[in-house]
Order: C-alpha cells, then structure tokens, then sequence
C-alpha cells in the first residue's frame, strides 16, 4: 500500500496495522516531519518517497525522494499498490485522491476534505472511510429500513466553556481537546464543530438514509447509532483508538482483537447534549448544507481561510464560525457542477474569506 500523511496520527496506526499484519509498504509521504519519516523508511523500506517541502528533501534517507503534490502523482502512476491510504490534512488531499481513483486503486480515505469538497465528483464505491464515525455506520448496516442515522461528538475543547468566555479564547486554549490528542486542524475543527458538519456531509455521500444528525456524547464511546423504523435503534461502542477503522480498511474484515471491549460497567454512565448554534454557530449551516451538499465545496474553503485568521489572533473561535456562515451565505448560489467549478470555487471563497478580517 501507499500512505499519504505518513507520519500524522493516522499515518502512524497505519503503518502499525500494516506491521502488525504483514502488510507491504510501497511508498510513504509526509509533509516535514523528516526525524519520523526516516524512523518509517528504516522499518519499512518503501520503494518510493515523497517530502512535501522541497527544501527538507536532502535530510531524507533514501535513494528514491520526490517532492510535493507532483512526487505524490508520480509516486502513484509508478506504484503497483492497489491501496492509498490518504491521510493528508485539508484541500490538498483531494488531488491525490482523484489521481488514485483515476489509477483504479481503492482509497482509504481519512482526507474528509476530499469527500466534503467534491463528493459529488468522486467513486465513493472505491472509497473506505477511515473514520470510527462512518466506520460504526457501516458496522450498525442491516437490512432493515432505517429511519435516520447519527453519529456522536466529543464537543471539542470549548464544550463546557461559559459562552460569554468563548469569543476571548485563543488558539492554543482550542488545542485543549478534553478526550484525546489530535492534530492541529481537526482539534480546531472539533472545537468549532466544523469537523462534524463535514461528517454528517460526507456521510450522506457515503450512505443512503432519509436523515442525518449528530449530537454530544461526552466521553467518546459511542461513535454512530441509527434508528430503524420500527422504533428500535442500535449503537455502535468502541474504544477511542482508531486503529479499528483503520484495520478494517486496510484488511476487509477483521476476526481478531484490535482493542479491548468497553466495559460499561466501568464506563458506569454516559452524558448526551445538543449540539446548540449559540456555541457552535456553524451548525446553523446543517440543513442546508445537507440539502445542498455540492456546497461542502464553500464551506471547506472557507474553514481553511477562516482558521488562518484564528490561528493569527485576527479573530476569535466565534468570528472564525460566523465568517464561515457569512462565506456560505454569499455563495450559496453557487453549488459547483464539475471538478474545475470546484477548484475555481475554492480560490473564490478564499479570496472572500481573506478581506474578512
């Protein structure tokens, strides 16, 4: 296989599934992470490497090192792996996901970016998601009508924080995840509750349900439930670790134990919440980014260019959401009907986002 984001926290399970499993590595790419990517060639012996800054490149160790998103294309055209694994942060990663498909290779795919931006556009037959929330919707799968499907969220590192404390935090407070440690876009999206807006979309492309919605659950056991027509609902319930999507996507099927059960004995009791506008204001978009989903295009164009303004104090956690509402508003129009509307949208609602702030 191919792992693109190698040494990003999906990146590392990967590779430690494929180690545990047997499985061969062709190839690796990481962004800057050169210590880590080394650490990987040494294990793993891939026959091609990509570094994402060309200026980094002479640090690796190897004989065969490309760089950027044109070493990643050459990199899968000389592959013979018929599985990439993207793990690649942002709207970068769609790129190689449509390289990869038009190649005919099966895509692991954690790049939610890649389906909430062009979801429309892609094969989703050849893509699994790594993701525990897709990934306990298809476990829950049966064939039973099913009347609306759920996934949970953890309420990000700003879920119990006063509301008239919120527009006053900074980034290194959104950091702060009460469940588990992250990377720094998704710990962001998580707080802004951006990340679930993108999984709700990417679960309508990736299911066929009449509804979808997310709500809290506080201690990040429950990843997805849905409830059937005839009144009874199932739930999925995992362990935090990710290593279970991941094994699933890499292996097919998995008949061994990749973490221990829960015990709910343990666990002793579960808190559920709403997810309320007043303090993620970016869930006022769900209706209608759900009714208009080729608009996933605006609203990941925007989370990027707002959360630059973030991360450099130019606004706050608030003004990032409410610039994303702002952005969706005065595009809405807009829905993208081919991969080159996509990419002429996504330079359009970044320059808009840009002269917010």
């Amino acid at each position: 296989m191919i792992v693109l984001g190698s040494t990003g926290s999906i990146g590392v399970n990967a590779l430690h599934i494929a180690k545990v499993h047997g499985l061969h590595v062709e190839g690796l790419c990481a962004g800057s992470n050169v210590a880590l990517l080394n650490e990987q060639i040494k294990a793993f012996n891939p026959k091609f490497v990509v570094i994402g800054e060309a200026t980094l490149a002479h640090q690796v160790v190897h004989p065969n090192v490309w760089v950027g998103e044109e070493g990643i294309a050459r990199m899968l055209e000389a592959s013979q792996s018929a599985l990439v694994v993207n793990a690649l942060v942002g709207f970068l990663g769609l790129k190689p996901t449509l390289k990869a498909q038009s190649l005919g290779k099966k895509v692991a795919l954690a790049n939610k970016e890649s389906l909430v931006a062009a979801g429309a556009f892609l094969d989703t037959r050849s893509i699994v998601p790594i993701d525990s929330e897709h990934f306990g919707l298809w476990y829950l799968l049966s064939c039973r009508p099913m009347k609306r499907m759920c996934i949970t969220a953890s309420g990000g590192a700003f879920r119990d924080t006063p509301l008239d404390q919120l527009p006053h935090m900074r980034p290194e407070d959104a950091l702060k995840h009460p469940n588990w440690s992250m990377g720094k876009k998704i710990t962001i999206d998580s707080a802004s509750m951006v990340n679930k807006l993108f999984e709700l979309l990417e679960a309508q492309w990736l299911f066929t349900c009449k509804a979808y919605d997310a709500f809290i659950e506080t201690k990040s056991i429950i990843h997805a439930l849905i409830d059937f027509e005839d009144g009874s609902s199932t739930a999925h319930i995992a362990g935090t670790s990710m290593q279970l999507p991941i094994a699933f996507a890499l292996l097919g099927e998995v008949k061994e134990a990749v973490l221990p059960s829960v015990d709910l004995t343990q666990v002793g009791s579960l808190e559920f919440r709403p997810i309320d506008p007043a303090r993620y204001p970016v869930w006022e978009l769900k209706n209608a980014l759900l009714e208009a989903p080729k608009l996933g295009a605006v609203v990941n164009a925007a989370n990027e260019a707002m959360m630059a303004h973030f991360l450099a104090e130019r606004c706050s956690i608030v003004g990032m959401a409410k610039g994303i509402v702002k952005a969706f508003e005065a595009f809405e129009g807009q829905a993208p009907q081919s991969l080159e509307d996509v990419f002429a949208l996504d330079k359009d609602v970044r320059a808009f986002c840009k002269n917010l702030y």
